[in-house]
């Protein structure tokens, strides 16, 4: 079995293996054309049931002809053009390089001892990204494996800054549209139920700075602290911005950390036409970047940003066997002094590769690209009597839903855009996601596909109106 440790005496080995897997990645990329199958739980599971995981295959191409039949085949490409779900972004092969490197010789960003090159790599990118959004000399940060843990870890390092010894009188402030962290980041904080105070949005569905000061204001006068105020660039259903400048202001006002999660709009911070968009962001305390959503990187790629570099302190913990106080005395760089994990993958060597092969402005135009689309999007909704449409795109997501025009009973046109979202999914020609707007169920494209051109988005409008006017044509046959 040691023949299949990747060292000097195996290289070979692993250049057969590595190849022939990217052979069959290419081959099946090559071949799709759509972004799913459509198979169903049902017809999977058996599959990977009948696997006997205590008998070994002892063949790498054998195991990759298993794999096509459990995983290859009926993946879902988020590459295909008609993939308009979630927010999950085609990869640039740069980062998919750098993903194969660092899974290869496999550094663990801990400690300097376990990475050397890695760590100042790692912390060059933090150092750009903070240039980036616009702040100064003194800001830092760390790579997470995600937006939640992003915005855990700035929540935490709020929570300390507070200075508050009873975790009760602590308030955070949130829009009705941020994303389902915010909450859960409390609750893992040991906040109380009632510590997640959320503001009205708009029509646009941006946070009413109105709002938010009135509550700000209510805060106060209980007599409890503002710990932190979460505004999202880039909400998760909308794609909607907050009015950050306004929202700087009243952090500052009443002594609250502004956190910004631009976990989805952090694009902008390389776009070369929107980047306007997300002015404000250089004011905030910390914030929050997804390569993986709109720098085309493979998950994981993702950061928390701090202004000030000594609120990290609040993360830092040391260990003899690890990271001895020592070190830092020594000015030995150890991440895992700012970081919530230990052991934790080189993932920032992909954004690395990216931006060496590619350069900012080329990630910028893609993201620039998808806004586009989005503008173009919108417009064809807009035009189109079979739809309704929420919200003009602050980026690249649309929400909408399918409204027949012999039908006013709002259940069922609910239960039409179900049923079309679901069979569109079962036959695998597209795939849409969907949401809730004042309760009612709407579809969404979320555009982070350049190849995706408004031709596609024309003809899956198409196949969800048919899918709905036959769901209501076979509801009619069953009523009557």
């Amino acid at each position: 079995m040691r023949s299949h440790l990747l060292n000097d005496t195996t290289a070979e080995h692993y250049r057969r293996s590595v190849t022939e897997g990217v052979e069959r990645v290419a081959a099946q990329l090559a071949a799709a054309d759509r972004p799913f199958t459509g198979i169903t739980v049902d017809a999977l599971a058996p599959r990977i049931e009948r696997i006997d995981l205590d008998r070994p295959l002892l063949d790498t191409a054998a195991v990759l002809d298993e794999l096509e039949e459990v995983y290859l085949r009926d993946a879902v490409y988020f590459h295909h053009p008609r993939y308009l779900a979630h927010l999950n972004c085609p990869v640039v092969i740069p980062a998919v390089l750098g993903e194969a490197v660092l899974s290869a010789v496999n550094s663990s960003l801990d400690t300097w001892d376990q990475s050397a090159g890695g760590t100042l790599i790692e912390q060059r990118l933090i150092d750009w990204t903070a240039g980036r959004i616009g702040f100064g000399p003194a800001a830092d940060g760390v790579f997470t494996s995600g937006g939640t843990q992003s915005n855990l870890q700035a929540l935490l390092l709020a929570r300390e800054e507070a200075k508050r010894a009873s975790l009760a009188d602590l308030r955070v402030f949130a829009s009705e549209a941020s994303h389902f962290s915010v909450q859960k980041s409390a609750k893992l904080l040991g906040l109380g139920q009632d510590a997640v105070v959320s503001v009205p949005v708009d029509r646009d569905k941006r946070m009413r700075t109105v709002a938010l000061a009135r509550e700000l204001e209510r805060c106060r006068q209980d007599g409890l602290v503002p710990m932190a105020v979460v505004a999202t660039a880039g909400t998760t259903d909308f794609g909607s911005i907050d009015p950050l400048p306004e929202i700087a202001e009243l952090c500052a006002r009443y002594g609250a950390w502004m956190h910004v999660d631009a976990a989805y709009g952090c694009g902008l911070l390389v776009s070369l036409k929107h980047r306007d968009r997300i002015d404000g962001v250089e004011r905030a305390d910390s914030v929050t970047v997804d390569y993986h959503k709109s720098f085309f990187q493979p998950v994981s790629s993702s950061a928390v940003l701090v202004r000030d570099s000594a609120t990290l302190r609040h993360a830092t913990y040391h260990a003899d066997y690890l990271n001895p106080r020592r070190t830092a005395r020594e000015r030995i760089p150890n991440q895992v002094d700012k970081s919530l994990q230990t052991t934790r993958r080189f993932d920032a060597l992909k954004l690395w590769m990216t931006l060496r092969t590619m350069g900012a402005d080329g990630i910028g135009q893609l993201f620039d690209e998808v806004c586009d689309l989005a503008r173009q999007g919108w417009e064809l909704l807009a035009a189109d009597p079979r739809f309704e449409v929420v919200v003009e795109p602050a980026l690249s997501t649309l929400v909408f839903r399918c409204v027949p025009a012999a039908v006013t009973d709002p259940a069922e046109i609910d239960r039409a855009n179900l049923h079309a979202r679901k069979a569109l999914f079962a036959s695998g020609d597209a795939v849409v996601a969907g949401t809730k707007v004042d309760g009612r169920h709407y579809l969404k494209f979320t555009l982070l596909n350049p190849e995706t051109r408004p031709s596609d988005i024309a003809a899956v409008l198409d196949l969800i109106a048919g899918h709905a006017e036959q769901y209501l044509g076979e509801s009619l046959d069953r009523a009557s």
